[in-house]
């Protein structure tokens, strides 16, 4: 065996040795709640305690694939009774999601059902508990996380963003550069499928099945809208901003991110320096980046030197990111070290906004992002408030009041989010609309 090699390496085997591994709750057993489900089998240290799924059989078939027998998973309806299979060593599943939330044993949760209301509530259920929070529900995090952060900060537990993710592993970056004093100019991610605006599931069948995935969250990537999401979500951990709404999205290849990324007067298509932004260029994605800056010729010197670029910005990057495979490192840094791996401000810098996709009539009740009716599009907060933009995340179930044409912005002028909603009542106390 290879020593090991960090602090939470060791710690992490030590609990298994000791029999006594970090126990983590799952919600959505989907395309990332299965990939966790079988990462988490694999850890040390970590061990996966109970799933809430809507639809179990999907969370048991998961649980095969992972390597579980069919006599070491149970489906229960209690907290109680998931307590009782946890300590017997097995997996629970239940469509409960308070009952998860509630389960003693489980000492952090992870939200993965990617639906902003559903994800709010079960945040704070798992957090009213007792519990720490991860959250890979980013249209949830940008949308009220500043108020599920300060929630748990007065619960003495820990909220966080996802490792594993964009917006985690760039931050990862924005830190690497900020620990050895390079400024940050830019900072952001190669978009990983070809850009279509327009995309809708019915196109997209045929590569969803190929991928092992689901045609709505496929399209939800393509039409731009999880570029934008991750973005804002980027911005409101760092006070980054887009430069302009939507963002630029050059076609700038890995060798030329440094070169385009960077103020109009050094020859770029920034206006400012200390922005988000994505490329589509060739090379950058699956990866993440960050364009740094240095105010001493020394620094240049040696960059230059070893080949990072020929100045005086320069790219890193981090060529690849592991989605859920690396989403359990922040439920072992929550509970082992009480930190959280990405944190929203207190008062957000950008907004992810609504735009239609198609033209909407009065009456439309909007369906689900990645659907036909409307994508993200990102923009400061200022900006957002000025145009009073509806939230992506209280867009879903919201009611059309006015027609909207294709390309228009959802205001609530034109559409009404769903009062119903937990995400909806929160969003509007933290905008003083309650």
């Amino acid at each position: 065996m290879v020593a090991n090699v960090s602090p939470l390496v060791a710690e992490l085997r030590a609990r298994a040795e000791q029999g006594r591994p970090v126990t983590v709750g799952l919600a959505g057993a989907g395309q990332m709640g299965t990939d966790l489900i079988v990462q988490l089998r694999r850890m040390p240290g970590l061990r996966l305690g109970g799933v809430a799924e809507a639809r179990p059989q999907r969370a048991i078939d998961a649980a095969v694939l992972a390597g579980y027998g069919r006599d070491d998973i149970a489906v229960v309806t209690s907290s109680a009774a998931m307590a009782e299979v946890i300590a017997r060593g097995k997996l629970a599943i239940t469509e409960d999601l308070a009952a998860l939330a509630a389960c003693g044993p489980i000492q952090v949760a992870i939200d993965a059902t990617g639906n902003p209301n559903i994800g709010t509530t079960f945040a704070l259920a798992v957090i009213g508990n007792g519990k720490h929070m991860v959250m890979l529900n980013v249209e949830a995090d940008i949308t009220i996380g500043r108020h599920l952060a300060a929630a748990a900060r007065r619960a003495g537990v820990v909220y966080t963003g996802a490792a594993g993710d964009e917006p985690a592993a760039t931050l990862e970056l924005i830190g690497f550069a900020q620990s050895l004093g390079l400024g940050v100019v830019c900072a952001g991610k190669g978009k990983n499928n070809a850009l279509n605006f327009d995309a809708v599931p019915a196109d997209y069948e045929a590569e969803a099945r190929a991928r092992n995935m689901n045609a709505r969250m496929l399209v939800e990537f393509v039409d731009g809208s999880k570029t934008m999401i991750e973005m804002v979500a980027v911005a409101n951990c760092t006070g980054l901003v887009p430069d302009i709404p939507g963002m630029h999205g050059p076609m700038a290849t890995r060798e030329e991110l440094a070169h385009v990324l960077i103020p109009k007067s050094d020859g770029g298509v920034l206006s400012k320096k200390g922005c988000v932004d994505y490329s589509i260029g060739k090379g950058v994605a699956p990866g993440v980046f960050v364009i740094v800056e240095t105010d001493h010729p020394r620094v240049l010197e040696r960059m230059v030197d070893l080949k990072v670029g020929k100045g005086p910005y320069f790219a890193l990057l981090r060529p690849y990111h592991l989605t859920s495979l690396e989403v359990p490192l922040s439920a072992a840094h929550a509970v082992l070290t009480g930190k959280p791996d990405m944190v929203p401000l207190d008062q957000p810098v950008a907004e992810a906004v609504t735009v239609a996709k198609c033209d909407l009539k009065p009456g439309d009740i909007l369906g689900r992002i990645g659907e036909t009716q409307y994508r993200a599009f990102a923009m400061t907060a200022g900006e957002a408030k000025t145009a009073k933009a509806v939230p992506l995340g209280l867009a879903e179930g919201a009611k059309v009041l006015q027609p909207v044409k294709k390309g228009a912005l959802l205001t609530y002028g034109n559409c009404a989010p769903n009062e119903d909603f937990v995400i909806t009542r929160i969003r509007h106390q933290l905008d003083g609309r309650a």
